[in-house]
């Protein structure tokens, strides 16, 4: 009779594999640290002046600001502070202004980048050398911080400056890349870049990306991190998610953002204004548990779909009854929020015809304009992702030189 394991055996294998993951979690180095870390980038900023784009997501593993870590640094000159959609702390709305200011810790101008200008003017550069970025994006093209970082490399382009990005993680990892590519006619600030709406690629990856497809002239330095790859989601990482923005206070929202981000409606809520953000679709008009139904009949990977009430505090269906669904995440490597986010709405053209409304800015949110058209004529989720994939084959290939990690 072979010999079976004993009990001390697996007890011990389990221990080690769990100490080897934690170890391997806990080593990857950010951008901000391979700063501190690689003498060489530490020369590339030595007596110059530093303007930072940054936000409260601009933290190192432990939490210090990068702020704090380029003003205690003799060896960095900050001047200037630059601050994205949602302000500088992080506070704001969507589509809230932000106003200039002055960072009451280090009494440097906080310059915005979302009020009566979206880019460094030549004024605000006046006293800077070199831009620096860093942001945690999340992985979508309809989030503005990308959008923030591409007008910052033009303006650094158009006045002669060095820019340099201190890399982070895709939350959503690095492999999956799903959704049409932008066309330039529906540009606008939620989708500037011709790239599909889940890209697969750091900040730093997408600098280069710029810099490259642009034809830019720009001085740039991505500061890249250390042992990321690009199979890892952010769960991996063993990092400390910060919100990114009000309704982004998870990484899981992150994940229901890229899914539910398209599809509010005048009669449709995403969960904005309720303790869920992205994670709902519900409306006055739907029954719960036909649609639960009707979209777990689909078994789409990584996700379930739970009947759910729910009644918004603020926003547009502020007191509202709603009546829908709750997103639940099973398997968030194997999630594809695009393809679930036409079967959503696949679903309630099936369910309600003559009630379902398509989503606002449609075209600019999806970056191409037969989405709900193709969802009217009765077309498939496989169908019409069919029709964007040749731009999106000659988007992978055209990314390839731009990647930073394997």
């Amino acid at each position: 009779m072979p010999m079976q394991p004993s009990k001390w055996f697996w007890g011990a294998f389990i221990s080690l594999f769990l100490f080897a993951n934690i170890s391997f979690c806990a080593n990857i180095t950010l951008g901000i640290e391979t700063l501190q870390e690689d003498t060489g980038y530490v020369e590339i900023l030595k007596n110059k002046r530093l303007g930072l784009i940054t936000n409260q997501t601009g933290v190192d593993s432990n939490l210090k600001s990068t702020i704090d870590i380029l003003q205690e640094n003799p060896n960095f000159n900050l001047t200037a502070l630059f601050a994205p959609e949602h302000g500088i702390g992080g506070d704001l709305l969507a589509n809230e202004n932000v106003a200039h200011s002055m960072d009451e810790k280090t009494k440097l101008p906080v310059y915005s980048l979302y009020g009566k200008t979206r880019q460094p003017t030549e004024e605000m550069l006046e006293k800077v050398d070199v831009l620096i970025f860093d942001i945690q994006d999340i992985g979508a093209r309809t989030y503005t911080y990308i959008s923030t970082l591409f007008l910052a490399m033009e303006a650094a382009d158009k006045y002669g400056k060095e820019f340099l990005v201190l890399d982070r993680p895709n939350p959503l990892g690095g492999l999956n890349v799903e959704g049409p590519v932008m066309k330039d006619e529906y540009k606008s600030f939620i989708g500037l870049l011709p790239i599909p709406m889940v890209h697969g690629m750091t900040v730093g990856e997408l600098a280069k990306f710029v810099n490259g497809e642009y034809n830019m002239s720009i001085k740039l330095s991505v500061v890249p991190m250390k042992n990321w790859k690009r199979n890892m989601i952010w769960d991996d990482t063993g990092l400390t998610w910060i919100p990114t923005s009000p309704h982004i206070p998870t990484v899981d929202a992150a994940f229901f953002y890229a899914a539910t981000g398209t599809i509010s409606s005048a009669n449709l809520s995403n969960g904005v204004g309720y303790t869920l953000p992205f994670q709902l679709i519900g409306g006055e008009w739907i029954d719960p548990y036909k649609l639960a139904d009707a979209l777990n009949s689909k078994n789409l990977p990584g996700v379930k779909f739970q009947p759910y009430w729910f009644k918004p505090f603020y926003s547009t269906f502020k007191d509202k009854e709603l009546k829908g669904v709750r997103l639940v995440l099973t398997d968030k490597k194997v999630f594809q929020p695009v393809k679930t986010s036409l079967e959503i709405l696949i679903s309630l053209q099936s369910l309600y015809p003559d009630v379902c409304k398509p989503p606002r800015d449609l075209t600019q949110i999806w970056g191409v304009d037969y989405i709900f058209t193709n969802v009217k004529e009765g077309k498939t989720a496989d169908e019409i992702i069919k029709s964007w994939q040749e731009d999106l084959t000659k988007f992978k290939e055209k990314r390839e030189k731009y990647l930073l990690y394997k």
